[in-house]
């Protein structure tokens, strides 16, 4: 079956980064996008980055310049280098794989930024 183990997460200083990593099996990783969501506090989650399975990739306006997303596929792992980290970052970190029209999600890992 699917699954998606995220790990990586931390407190952290803000400025100061962190790499978030996603396994992934159950599927052919390599064929799919990949796309990191977060959820912060009392607020919708949001997308964060997706790259395709051909590498190329988008980040949302708020992480740009900061956050890189990278994948493996002779890992079957996707990243999410994060820079620069700011208070407002501080969220639950998910990814995400769309397959047949379904969303899988992995359990999440926790960001905090603060100092």
């Amino acid at each position: 079956q699917v699954q998606l183990v995220e790990s990586g997460g931390g407190l952290v200083q803000p400025g100061g980064s962190l790499r978030l990593s996603c396994a992934a099996s159950g599927f052919t990783f390599s064929s799919y996008p990949m796309n990191w969501y977060r959820q912060a506090p009392g607020k919708e989650r949001e997308l964060v980055a997706t790259i395709t399975s051909g590498g190329s990739t988008y980040c949302a306006d708020s992480v740009k310049g900061r956050f890189t997303i990278s994948r493996d596929n002779a890992k079957n792992t996707v990243y999410l280098q994060m820079n620069s980290l700011k208070p407002e970052d501080t969220a639950v970190y998910y990814c995400r794989v769309l397959l047949n029209g379904y969303g899988y999600w992995g359990q999440g890992t926790q960001v905090t930024v603060s100092s």
